[in-house]
């Protein structure tokens, strides 16, 4: 019986293995054809490109340097731009949060919610995820005009979906004990919710926050390039006057800022979840 089922497995890890070399031939032979497809239509200059590939930064990077000490004396001017786009980030992450949270809650199958509401939520979170920031940030702006304002709904919209989906599964790993012994003493939903839930998903749901605000504050410095305010903006326009100096002072900036969130965020998350996780 043993060599049996033996036989059996080994048989599914050579059909499987078929399979993925099949599928991984059939993607390299897309991707071949596609990129000879690419080249001809560009007239053989993809690799031409790709050549000079470097050519940008490294002109930026010496128009930074030959300036000299005047270079630094960017970073108080485009200081106010930066900290537009982290209160972009900080808004959308709080309000987007508020309604995960909401959406969580009611999709999550353990916390005895209607069945017919489950699923009706889950694809509501699936729409909120679909459309990148992007996309709704030039909805809105078209519709309420070029400020941060368009920019924080996007962000929050997309990341109400984003941390719903992952606040839900949360929920659904917790303990229900507690919830049972709840409910034996006559509290209802809500205070299910408050003192057998929450303890428990909390520091999660930290967690899960302030991974998002890092990947928010990249989204907001990208809406800035069609108008939507913050260092996205001063990046933009830095680009088309081709002002390699303050180029590379708004991309140091950023990255110093987002390095910087990095690392407080992982302090936070070692609080919050504890350090024993993080070894």
């Amino acid at each position: 019986m043993v060599d049996v089922m033996r036989n059996q497995l080994g048989a599914l890890e050579s059909r499987r293995r078929l399979y993925t070399g099949l599928s991984l031939a059939l993607l390299l032979a897309v991707v071949v054809s596609g990129y000879h497809e690419a080249s001809q239509l560009n007239s053989g200059g993809f690799l031409q490109g790709l050549l000079k590939f470097f050519d940008y930064p490294a002109q930026i990077v010496s128009q930074a340097w030959d300036d000299g000490w005047e270079f630094w004396a960017l970073f108080p001017r485009f200081l106010p731009a930066l900290i537009e786009t982290l209160n972009i980030a900080a808004v959308a992450t709080i309000i987007g949060a508020l309604f995960a949270t909401i959406l969580s809650l009611a999709s999550s199958r353990n916390l005895e919610v209607p069945p017919v509401i489950i699923p009706a939520v889950r694809r509501v979170m699936d729409i909120m995820r679909a459309f990148p920031e992007l996309i709704i940030a030039l909805f809105l702006i078209f519709v309420l005009g070029a400020s941060p304002v368009p920019a924080a709904i996007a962000v929050a919209f997309h990341t109400s979906g984003a941390l719903g989906k992952l606040f839900s599964e949360v929920n659904e790993n917790i303990d229900v004990k507690p919830l049972e012994g709840l409910k034996a003493t006559g509290s209802n939903w809500l205070q299910r919710v408050r003192f057998g839930v929450i303890p428990q998903v909390l520091p999660n749901y930290s967690s899960y926050f302030l991974l998002r605000f890092e990947i928010n504050v990249r989204a907001s410095a990208i809406l800035g390039f069609v108008g939507a305010g913050g260092i996205g903006t001063e990046l933009s326009r830095a680009i088309g006057w081709g002002a390699g100096a303050e180029t590379a002072a708004l991309f140091l900036m950023l990255f110093l800022s987002i390095v910087a969130i990095d690392q407080l965020s992982s302090y936070l998350r070692r609080h919050f979840v504890g350090a024993e996780n993080f070894k």
